[in-house]
């Protein structure tokens, strides 16, 4: 199963979302560095709208985005299709004739226990 990594596409948004997020080195106390992101409420969100692409741009990239999602979708054959919905039919008529005739085993036994314990 090999999968093209060409395919893959990543949006402006993205990306720019990733670049609004400084990261800052801290010391913790075993030695180790560690990264932490620091935004500022107000940076963050006056940099979002005077970056935000308009309403139409957004929705154009999302149908291109999933056309081709679509195009990578295994579609299966008719045949298959109608294999797996009678498989499925069986399945459903045999747990439910099943669990029928378990109710009414369990609903003779308590009917009948009820009458002989005098019920």
């Amino acid at each position: 199963m090999t999968e093209k990594l060409d395919d893959i596409t990543v949006s402006e948004e993205e990306r720019e979302f990733e670049a609004e997020t400084p990261s800052v080195d801290v010391r913790e106390t075993g030695g180790e560095k560690a990264k932490r992101s620091v935004t500022s409420p107000t940076s963050r969100s006056s940099k979002q709208r005077a970056a935000a692409p308009g309403f139409f741009t957004r929705l154009g990239q999302f149908i291109r985005d999933t056309r081709a999602e679509m195009r990578r979708v295994s579609w299966p054959t008719a045949n298959e299709v109608k294999n797996t919905t009678i498989i499925t039919l069986i399945a459903v008529i045999f747990f439910a004739l099943y669990l029928f005739g378990i109710d009414r085993v369990w609903a003779f036994l308590i009917e009948h226990l009820r009458t002989w314990l005098g019920g």
